[in-house]
């Protein structure tokens, strides 16, 4: 996992290099001041996430199943609050706003670099899912501590990339 954490962290580093390079590079609109809002409550789930995600690592490993099942779908429930914040993001930028991946510079690395990140939300969610199938089917127990441990520092991974690309989208490179 941690190989896959750096080579990812690599690949964004180039995302988050390209987006700041190409900031206020577009001859036309629309730029990020003209459309971009800061997505404040779809961010706070996500960094909860991580939160309730430990809380449920620390109740697997007590073998604690029931608080394990809870915690785990909180951390679902609150994954898929932040990619519907951004799907309806992207819905009013290409339907309101007239920016798309082709529109200027800003389109272009917006949507390559958030896009990026939603990617592995879901990638995130779908793994987080599926143990949480497994939990509720009665295949997971204490066990399998280790495992899930290994599964949340992906998350973890996914909650600190968008530490970065929060600050970087929607405030530096405005």
């Amino acid at each position: 996992m941690w190989c896959l954490i750096a080579a990812e962290s690599t690949i964004f580093c180039i995302f988050v290099v390209a987006y700041l390079y190409y900031a206020g590079k577009s001859l036309g609109g629309p730029t990020p001041n003209d459309v971009l809002r800061v997505p404040i409550f779809d961010s706070i789930c996500l960094f909860a996430s991580s939160l309730t995600i430990v809380w449920a690592e620390r109740a697997i490993a007590r073998g604690d199943l029931r608080r394990f099942r809870g915690w785990l779908l909180l951390t679902v429930a609150l994954g898929l609050v932040f990619i519907t914040g951004t799907a309806r993001e992207w819905v009013r930028l290409i339907y309101v706003e007239g920016l798309t991946i082709s529109t200027n510079l800003f389109g272009t690395t917006f949507y390559s670099l958030v896009g990026l990140h939603a990617f592995h939300v879901i990638v995130g969610l779908t793994g987080l899912s599926i143990i949480l199938l497994f939990t509720l089917l009665g295949y997971v127990r204490r066990e399998h501590a280790k495992r899930i441990g290994v599964f949340a520092m992906y998350w973890h991974f996914v909650d600190a990339i968008w530490a970065v690309v929060l600050p970087v989208v929607y405030a530096i490179g405005r």
